[in-house]
């Protein structure tokens, strides 16, 4: 969907001033501006792209994940180190608040059997379009305007820079308040690709590195090759379901491994893929993998083939006498492996383990994946890293830039897939919009 370009008449101004400029379209964005157009300010969103939500459109295509219905204390806690932070954010608009937000825009909501919040229509488009004309023609408060094809350039003085479409001369806007709500460095072509950190960087903003969140991984292979050629080619591309994924301990990997009090583990399934793995159940455990690798160059995960059977169970049947039968023969008929989950065993099993029944028993149950590296961030779903907790108040400012705030996913923290990372992006756009009233009140009283 696109928006018509309301500001074709500024093509050549070379300045303009407003209230309060926010840079981004994504759902941050336009949440600080319905936040701040309500409260009677007038609001400038400036955007790169040629229409706004374009991630949040591309996310929704197969059923926007609004949030997620479980209680506020375990929602909380699906952001890990950064659970406090953003808690603050989330006691200003949690999971029902997003649900009551979105019949407000007249969408309902309802819940599914994983406790994930849809639409009932499940598209993202309708919620998007009911939500631009709100931001567009309020019933109250002051239309936002959008300035779309505007690329941020960081700042001449006190004046925000942008680059524009054709020939037109850069745009220079002198603001009493600013939200930079520019979105991570996945997608993109969406248009979040992470260029801001270099002008935060320079006005002296701790900024932590970019990474990939929400990621899938190239493995490293039974010889440190990553796939074999037939392996590749026969099963890229198949899912790997009802398995278990268990990130051990840090202190090893391997069987013994799963022993030990794991820091993740979960039922679910993932997709193989031309050099490793990836999908719901591997983007889960991301996070602890990824940090892995960072630290100590390697990092395993284990997999439970068969979560059904015991592992006295496997033993049993896999030591019964063969015959004559092949080894995959055998494994079939009497557990049922087949398909992806017996080439993936062959695949990484060396001769010896699967010669030895009480070794291959235990590797089905806890089968080692080495991992070589996560893929690229403009691949993964979300980012990790960005503006630091310490570089900002509670209200979102910039210690190192007063009068400009931050939301969303440039800010340094990262939550799973299920809804949580919209409602927290929803959630830091409305903080980021308090905090700026509450600058311009200031502003008001020392005039």
């Amino acid at each position: 969907m696109s928006l018509p370009d309301p500001t074709s008449h500024l093509h050549d101004a070379l300045e303009l001033s407003v209230e309060v400029a926010i840079v981004g379209g994504g759902p941050a964005g336009l949440m600080a501006a319905e936040v701040l157009s309500q409260a009677g300010v007038s609001v400038h969103l400036f955007d790169a792209m040629p229409s706004v939500g374009r991630k949040f459109l591309l996310a929704g295509k197969g059923g926007l994940n609004l949030t997620h219905a479980e209680p506020s204390a375990a929602f909380n806690t699906r952001f890990g180190a950064r659970e406090a932070w953003v808690s603050q954010w989330l006691s200003g608009l949690d999971a029902q608040g997003v649900r009551d937000w979105a019949e407000g825009l007249g969408v309902s909501t309802f819940v599914g059997s994983s406790g994930r919040v849809f639409p009932a229509e499940m598209k993202a488009a309708p919620l998007l379009r009911a939500w631009l004309q709100r931001l567009r023609h309020p019933a109250s408060g002051v239309p936002v305007q959008f300035h779309m094809r505007h690329r941020w350039l960081g700042w001449q003085g006190d004046h925000l820079v942008f680059g524009r479409r054709d020939d037109a001369p850069s745009l220079k806007v002198k603001t009493g308040a600013t939200v930079l709500a520019l979105g991570g460095a996945s997608w993109p072509h969406l248009g979040s690709d992470g260029a801001w950190l270099a002008h935060l960087q320079a006005q002296g903003v701790e900024v932590a590195p970019l990474k990939p969140a929400n990621c899938g991984f190239d493995v490293l292979g039974r010889e440190g090759q990553g796939w074999t050629a037939h392996f590749r080619d026969k099963l890229a591309g198949h899912p790997l379901k009802s398995v278990v994924l268990t990130v051990p301990a840090p202190q090893g990997a391997g069987p013994e491994a799963a022993a030990q009090t794991p820091r993740f583990q979960r039922k679910g399934e993932f997709v193989l893929t031309e050099t490793g793995i990836e999908g719901s159940l591997v983007y889960a455990a991301s996070a602890w993998l990824r940090d892995d690798l960072a630290e100590h160059g390697q990092a395993h995960l284990l997999l439970d083939l068969l979560p059904d059977k015991t592992p006295e169970q496997v033993l049993k049947d896999v030591a019964w006498p063969r015959g004559s039968r092949s080894l995959s023969s055998h494994l079939k008929s009497r557990l049922g492996l087949d398909g992806a989950k017996m080439g993936l065993l062959f695949e990484l099993c060396t001769p010896e383990t699967l010669a030895r029944p009480e070794a291959l028993a235990a590797h089905i149950k806890a089968l080692p994946v080495p991992l070589k590296r996560p893929r690229p961030v403009a691949e993964a779903i979300s980012t990790a890293g960005g503006v630091a907790l310490q570089a900002m108040g509670p209200d979102l400012m910039l210690a190192a830039r007063p009068g400009v705030f931050c939301a969303g996913e440039m800010l340094d923290w990262e939550a799973p897939t299920g809804g949580y990372l919209l409602t927290a992006c929803l959630a830091s756009g409305r903080q980021a919009a308090q905090g700026v009233l509450k600058s311009l009140a200031t502003q008001s009283h020392t005039i």
